[in-house]
């Protein structure tokens, strides 16, 4: 008789989170009051230790669930703790990526009225044929990680964070592509020298030896935290920041900041629901310390991987006209910005990693 009460679907046969809430709520907001992001993001992934008393619904034909822990390392004893400190949902992300593109079109408009285009220095278009062109295959190759590892979350907080962050990189990849034809369209520049320079230029290898390494792991958790808190600060940022941001307005180009600000902002934004969502992995009452030493792997694995992968794009510091900042300054700056991301989640690198 019991067995016949645990799995039926009668109303009040079982109790679950909020079951006894007189606040018409069926989920634990985070602060005093449920936030709109709350409402139309918790549990909208239903969840057989919350709601599905028959289990999850649909599974694969090996009889793995449709949503199954073995597909991270991590551990989590509520994986709906996580709550995204950015609120990000389908509304507010439509509105921002509107606004960005609209910057973009209008900033490259102003500068083709200007002429501003015919007016780089040719050193600098080289640059931007080169090594603009080649990094743009990388933001595509992690826009397309970000939407596979985004389907095997555990939580919809969690996917939703997640396939954000793919759409930030895959629209950058875009206006990359774009941008660099609207160019092309006015001054003598190669579109195809990127994909070239990305595939054999050895100056690039490093970085798609990383990429294709995040390609080939298999779990969700372990990419996330390799690409945002450590390959995005000690590589691509690096690049961002450290080079183009630096160099670009000496050599007469002011587009090209603006449409690399946009990345800028999309991985503030990123970095900030990544180390929230470590945070709570990392401080799990019952999995924080196995979850530890999982993530002491992966920075085992990676950071010597993306140091190789950075020094490896040293070269590029000595080739614009204008020197406005050396490799090793840029270099150091990436570095204590991975240090200050490791000290917020109060880890250390692993024995005999250095940077």
């Amino acid at each position: 008789m019991n067995e016949i009460v645990d799995k039926s679907a009668e109303a009040g046969s079982k109790k679950f989170a909020g079951s006894n809430s007189r606040k018409y709520n069926y989920y634990q907001p985070q602060g005093r009051r449920a936030t709109l992001y709350e409402d139309v993001t918790v549990d909208v992934q239903p969840d057989p230790n919350r709601y599905l008393l028959q289990g999850w619904i649909v599974s694969f034909a090996d009889g793995t669930p449709a949503y199954s822990e073995k597909w991270t390392q991590i551990k989590s004893s509520d994986w709906h703790a996580y709550r995204d400190p950015n609120g990000e949902w389908e509304r507010n992300h439509y509105i921002r990526e509107s606004a960005i593109e609209k910057q973009v079109a209008l900033t490259i408009q102003n500068a083709k009225a200007e002429n501003s285009f015919q007016n780089l220095d040719p050193t600098w278009v080289k640059i931007l044929q080169d090594h603009l062109g080649a990094v743009k295959h990388s933001e595509y190759g992690l826009g397309m990680i970000f939407q596979t590892a985004q389907r095997d979350g555990m939580s919809q907080m969690i996917n939703n964070s997640i396939l954000i962050n793919s759409a930030d990189k895959l629209r950058y990849a875009q206006d990359l592509a774009i941008y660099l034809g609207e160019i092309a369209g006015m001054i003598q520049l190669n579109e195809a020298a990127g994909k070239e320079n990305w595939l054999n230029n050895p100056i690039w290898q490093g970085m798609r030896e990383v990429v294709e390494t995040f390609t080939a792991s298999t779990d969700w958790a372990e990419q996330i935290f390799a690409i945002n808190l450590i390959y995005e600060p000690l590589v691509g940022e690096l690049f961002r920041s450290g080079f183009l941001m630096q160099s670009a307005a000496s050599h007469g180009d002011f587009v090209t900041p603006t449409l690399v600000s946009t990345a800028e902002a999309d991985f503030e934004r990123n970095l900030e629901y990544t180390a929230e969502m470590f945070g709570v992995f990392l401080n799990d009452a019952v999995h924080g310390e196995s979850n530890k030493k999982v993530i002491e792997g992966w920075l085992q694995k990676y950071v010597p991987m993306c140091i190789h992968a950075a020094n490896q794009l040293q070269p590029i510091w000595s080739q614009p006209r204008v020197k406005v900042v050396s490799y090793p300054v840029a270099s150091q700056r990436a570095k204590e910005r991975f240090y200050s991301i490791m000290t917020h989640l109060n880890l250390t690198l692993p024995k005999g990693v250095k940077l």
